[in-house]
């Protein structure tokens, strides 16, 4: 009883002593820069931009040797080993193929390099020459990550393509950078084959899977990976390393408007943000293992994959199907690739962490009674508590909750986790501080663009708070300049807003064959600074942390001259439970916006279950008036507790039943909705709500 006591006093008394102390911590500082006048901060720690954090290295290839020689007998990258691949078919005649993994099979860091030293003196016998480019077009894997370490071997430009793209933009990625070998897996292939006819320049294929077509109507030869490295380790060849101002990476954007753009990544861009992420991950190391499974396609995961072996960590390789015991690839009574790996640190886009907070919040409510009443009390407990109540949970009341409640929770992502990087679009304040509950462990949200390597601004590890991205990292200055369309002013109280401006050495060069386009956005100061202008809007709190609260595009002037801007409105309307996905629309000659809602499907049928409403299917749930009632009503609800205006409200809604995917065209591959494809595939549903 005395140490329960103790253990909720001390934290009290803490809690006082720290409140009654009114400093408050700068992480950012303002400087002087040039280039057009704002408000421009820097990280409280580093008075001016992080080119690299290695003495002596200044490209990822001097650096991945360098990790590669001191961990030689370390494990590195690890792949699980496929035990069984079946389809399952359900009552209504649909099938699923189900995978049965087994344990991870690991390269050291030894045999890594000696396998990417092989594979890019393959290259060379291929007959790729150095001024040409790669692309490679597959899911991220160990393959992906062996075949780019080799490229930079050779200063060879590598052109990223997500695996999710269509076929139009991929054939207008491939010819507009003049590609002449493509690294592909099977799936991405078989695209390939597809627009053959229309592809000006490739001339090899090599593909990751070992089984393949043999030929592609004799437009390009196709070799297996294995073959490559084959030939390369029987003739090795030396090494042709780069500089830091060599183009390491043409990263082609999701496209969520348009076709996507080239965006132009030196190695020291890359080594810029790779160094400045190891500043604030706290306690990085050769201890922590790694969870790979987003797109290397997105500079995020790149970046990530670049710096964990620099300090001497494990990848272990899975996918967004196979990540829990309960993904949909994952064969009933398996392990997802979480739990086999026990990782310590992952990377996360919203979307995933928004999907494991519905996942658990599913559970929960379906198990209900005295489970569902104790993980609610224990929820409102710790949040009362990191919202800075010293009434909340904490001490030894802490350690029993995360004991009996959240312990099994943790176990979701293996039950090690220690830190997440949150980054690509807004983390709702909802799901952060549900993650940072039921992981018990911190979220570094950050904020940066392909434009900027990611660099940008990255929340510390002891900012609990919500709805910001942190302070600048130690690459990057962040100017706010005034935008007086909008309303937006840096002499604006009590925060200095406008646009976003960011520079410093993760700014990359530019659009590839873009010269108008990256005059538009680009800018060198008298100082010779590069500046990305972002399009973004955003204030600065205090302690020189960010927060986006507008985006220059996504202002709409209704009939009446109301301004609105629709990515802030989906942001607050996200958060619903009914929501699985959610776009607004306005149109300047209405006074009104509506919406396009995807329906969560067990939300919505939790509740027509409740509300005893019968249905055959789901998309006859969605067309029903009830059921849009509700969810519209849910919606206002949210909004004005949102503090949205009215007219910033949707007053009619379309329900839709089927998800928008990468697959469809309608979301990018981080997920991002693209706004124009979504208006062209529903205008009918569009003009109707105007009706």
């Amino acid at each position: 009883m005395t140490g329960y006591i103790v253990g909720a006093l001390v934290p009290i008394v803490f809690t006082l002593l720290l409140r009654s102390s009114k400093k408050v911590k700068k992480r950012g500082v303002p400087v002087d820069v040039g280039g057009e006048p704002g408000y421009t901060i820097r990280n409280s720690r580093f008075p001016s931009p992080v080119e690299t954090s290695w003495e002596g290295i200044s490209t990822l290839a001097e650096l991945f040797e360098q990790a590669c020689k001191q961990h030689a007998d370390k494990p590195l990258l690890g792949t699980r080993k496929l035990i069984l691949r079946e389809v399952e078919v359900t009552e209504d005649g649909r099938s699923f193929e189900k995978l049965h993994l087994g344990d991870y099979e690991w390269l050291t860091y030894g045999k890594t390099f000696e396998t990417v030293c092989d594979f890019a003196s393959g290259l060379v016998h291929l007959g790729h020459k150095r001024e040409e480019r790669v692309a490679i077009f597959a899911d991220t894997s160990e393959e992906w990550f062996i075949a780019l370490q080799a490229c930079f071997r050779l200063n060879v430009t590598v052109v990223t393509i997500y695996a999710s793209l269509g076929e139009e933009a991929l054939c207008h990625s491939l010819n507009e950078t003049e590609v002449t070998t493509v690294i592909s897996g099977n799936k991405e292939l078989k695209k390939l084959v597809n627009i053959s006819g229309q592809l000006d320049t490739v001339t090899r294929v090599i593909c990751m899977d070992d089984e393949f077509p043999s030929s592609a109507n004799g437009r390009w030869t196709i070799s297996s990976f294995a073959d490559v490295k084959s030939v390369g380790r029987a003739s090795p060849v030396d090494a042709d390393l780069p500089l830091s101002a060599d183009v390491a990476v043409i990263m082609y954007t999701s496209g969520s408007t348009g076709l996507p753009k080239g965006v132009m990544m030196t190695h020291g861009n890359v080594l810029a943000t790779v160094s400045a992420v190891m500043t604030i991950v706290p306690g990085l190391g050769s201890k922590d293992v790694y969870l790979a499974y987003l797109p290397l396609a997105h500079i995020l995961e790149l970046a990530a994959e670049n710096l964990i072996p620099a300090v001497g960590g494990i990848i272990g390789y899975g996918t967004p199907l196979t990540l829990t015991d309960t993904s949909n690839k994952i064969k009933r009574g398996t392990k997802g690739d979480a739990t086999v790996l026990s990782p310590t640190v992952m990377a996360a886009v919203p979307a995933i962490l928004d999907r494991v907070r519905d996942g658990v919040r599913k559970k929960v409510d379906t198990k209900g009674g005295l489970a569902k009443k104790l993980f609610d009390l224990a929820y409102s407990r710790r949040l009362s508590a990191i919202n800075g109540s010293w009434f909340g949970a904490w001490g030894l009341e802490k350690f029993l909750w995360d004991f009996l409640v959240f312990k099994k929770v943790r176990a979701v992502l293996g039950g090690r986790i220690r830190f997440l990087l949150s980054g690509g679009a807004p983390l709702s304040a909802d799901t952060q501080r549900f993650i940072n509950i039921c992981l018990g462990a911190p979220i570094g949200q950050g904020y940066g663009l392909t434009e900027t390597c990611a660099g940008a601004t990255f929340s510390e590890v002891d900012d609990t708070s919500v709805g910001r991205v942190g302070s600048p990292l130690p690459c990057s200055f962040v100017k706010l300049v005034d935008w007086p369309e909008g309303g937006y002013l840096i002499s604006d109280s009590p925060m200095p807003r406008g646009e976003i401006v960011v520079g410093g050495s993760s700014v990359t060069l530019g659009y590839f064959k873009n010269e108008e386009k990256t005059k538009e956005v680009y800018k060198v100061d008298e100082r010779g600074m590069r500046w990305f202008y972002t399009g973004d809007v955003g204030q600065f709190h205090a302690d020189g942390c960010l927060e986006i609260i507008d985006r220059k595009k996504d202002i709409v002037k209704l009939q009446h001259g109301e301004y609105v801007s629709l990515g802030k409105v989906e942001a607050a309307l996200s958060i619903n439970p009914y929501v699985d996905n959610i776009m607004l629309h306005a149109d300047p000659f209405h006074s009104y916006c509506v919406a396009l809602v995807v329906a969560s499907q067990h939300a919505v049928e939790d509740w027509a279950s409740k509300q005893g409403v019968a249905f055959t299917d789901f998309a006859e749930l969605c067309e029903k008036e009830e059921t849009i009632k509700e969810v519209l009503s849910s919606l206002v609800q949210i909004g004005k507790k949102a503090g949205l205006e009215k007219f910033e409200i949707p007053a009619k809604i379309k329900l839709l039943s089927t998800p928008w995917t990468p697959e469809s065209g309608l979301v990018t591959a981080a997920l991002k909705i693209k706004r124009e494809a979504i208006r062209k595939a529903f205008s009918e549903d569009l003009a109707k709500l105007y009706t």
